[in-house]
């Protein structure tokens, strides 16, 4: 009954040890910067090609003074307002809401849509192993033309809906499911294209994906920087398939840009690379910010804070409970996953972006990390569609508690919240003119 994915993902980016701040100068961050900014240049379009652009170091404020359009939820609220849990939640181009409300197991698994005003529009979708039912939803996507896309974990594939709420057909990823399988493909973005495209990530690849045809189609997009060496094919031993374990490591930030490019942070650096739609970086923004170094005491708070969360980690099933052979796998890559944890090695600085978001209109909202162990949310850069930098928004108030869960037209914003009840609360709002960069893109009719 928490709500769902969007405060897990808040807590393990607040608590993952991230660290600030505010320094201009070089910094070893940057040396990890460069590294990726090569290793993109030498695969792709050429140093030659990218414009570096360097923006201010010290931070200029900016209102996160926002209209509250509508909120949704609760305990006390209408009954197709008595939300459960929200795993996904997206626009579309007509600032439509959908929410996927149940996550994975559970047996009340839907879509609800509302419009613009918050007025409920229309549910469909139930747990079940029929065409369009859902065994494990674990991710919703939606386009512009408000055509739905269901990440069905346990299918193996997607579920797609018409924007009247259909069922239309799946699309299957290879390999067939398992049944206790992760989500193969996290994160997925649309492209306003007008194409069936998504944004994902394959490890240290960013890749385009296709959903048109029966079959999921991929190509790479973009490659990222790898802060460690692959050591190539895994061998069909248990203990090989463990990847070791990194503290610190520079994750893979990315969203879709409306011009059908892509934006994404790969280093511990203030560094995000921007390509055009053929993958090609173009242009590199820069903020002279510096990682926090990592010390022995960051090191300890990390490890015992992955011991706690491999320790209380639990498989969810349906039906029959798994044979004994697959529970006695789980138990034994449990056991070595507590062991990587345990032996696991450090990145000597913290990133300094956490989180990298796009809006519709073409702005990137990059959000720079906290202190370790800090349960505040960091503020965010907010960076025009040009590269010119707009301003720092500081976050952690009731109109813009963290970055936000969904972006939308027309300066849509929406967070997942919870009231007294634990139950999940949906509150939508309007960007400022400020920082609304209205789009002059036409709307689709």
């Amino acid at each position: 009954m928490l709500q769902g994915a969007a405060r897990m993902r808040r807590t393990s980016r607040r608590n993952a040890s991230r660290g600030p701040q505010f320094a201009a100068g070089a910094a070893t961050g940057f040396a990890a910067g460069w590294v990726a900014v090569l290793g993109v240049a030498l695969g792709g379009a050429g140093l030659h090609a990218q414009e570096m652009v360097d923006l201010p170091g010290e931070d200029r404020s900016v209102s996160p003074d926002l209209e509250l359009v509508y909120a949704i939820g609760s305990a006390a609220a209408a009954e197709w307002e008595e939300f459960t849990s929200i795993s996904g939640i997206a626009f579309d181009g007509e600032g439509n809401l959908y929410l996927l409300d149940g996550t994975r197991m559970e047996s009340n698994v839907r879509v609800v849509v509302v419009d613009a005003a918050g007025g409920f529009v229309n549910s469909f979708g139930r747990a079940g192993d029929g065409p369009g039912e859902f065994r494990a939803a674990t991710q919703l996507v939606v386009w512009e033309d408000g055509q739905i896309l269901v990440e069905d974990m346990m299918h193996a594939g997607y579920h797609v809906f018409s924007p009247a709420g259909e069922f239309e057909r799946m699309v299957r990823e290879g390999g067939g499911g398992m049944g206790f399988a992760m989500a193969r493909r996290p994160n997925l973005r649309p492209e306003r294209t007008g194409a069936r495209t998504l944004i994902g990530r394959s490890g240290r690849t960013i890749q385009r994906v296709d959903m048109s045809s029966e079959d999921v189609e991929d190509r790479v997009l973009a490659e990222a920087w790898a802060p460690v060496e692959d050591d190539g094919p895994r061998s069909g031993d248990l203990e090989d398939m463990i990847r070791d374990e990194w503290g610190f490591e520079p994750d893979l930030l990315f969203d879709a840009l409306p011009s059908g490019g892509v934006a994404f942070s790969d280093s511990s650096a203030w560094a995000v690379k921007l390509t055009d739609p053929s993958g090609a970086v173009s242009r590199i923004l820069r903020r002279p910010i510096r990682p926090l170094a990592v010390t022995e005491e960051m090191e300890r708070e990390e490890r015992e804070r992955r011991l706690e969360a491999e320790s209380n980690r639990t498989i969810t099933q349906r039906g029959n409970a798994p044979p004994a052979a697959v529970l006695e796998l789980i138990d034994n890559m449990r056991s070595l996953r507590l062991e990587a944890v345990e032996d696991m090695q450090f990145f000597p600085e913290v990133p300094v972006i956490a989180a990298l978001r796009a809006t519709w209109d073409g702005a990137l909202w990059v959000q720079r990390s906290t202190e370790p162990g800090s349960d505040e949310p960091g503020p965010i850069d907010v960076i025009a569609p040009d590269g010119r930098y707009l301003g720092t928004l500081e976050t952690g108030t009731a109109a813009l508690p963290d970055m936000p869960d969904a972006f939308g037209p027309d300066g849509f914003v929406a967070f997942i919240d919870t009231d007294e009840f634990d139950v999940p609360v949906i509150t939508v709002w309007r960007l400022p003119p400020a920082i609304r960069l209205e789009s002059a893109r036409p709307r689709r009719p």
